[in-house]
């Protein structure tokens, strides 16, 4: 059964998920920088701070994850989520190219 489209907000934007995409994935699409690494629960280099949501992990990571935060690669959004973290400044590493 494919899941519903969710809603994720970040303090610059608000888009919805693909059925088919990771939380990861969505985030990158949108231009948001966040780190990351395995992409599969390991290494917990995705991990960023959920503001509020419901996040379920259908394999539990071996990363550790703190109250408060979810794994971006792994995680899946069970309800609309509000996350905080920054996005790509694209236009700030374009004038540092263009001055370098």
């Amino acid at each position: 059964m494919k899941r519903e489209k969710i809603t994720i907000i970040t303090p610059h934007t608000t888009f919805k998920l693909s059925s088919d995409e990771s939380l990861l994935d969505g985030l990158l699409r949108t231009g948001h920088q966040i780190e990351y690494q395995c992409r599969n629960g390991y290494c917990g280099a995705c991990r960023c701070k959920l503001v509020s949501g419901e996040v379920s992990y259908p394999t539990l990571p071996l990363a550790f994850i703190p109250a408060g935060e979810v794994l971006t690669c792994c995680g899946k959004p069970e309800s609309t989520l509000v996350l905080d973290l920054p996005l790509v400044d694209v236009t700030s590493s374009e004038k540092h190219e263009q001055t370098a």
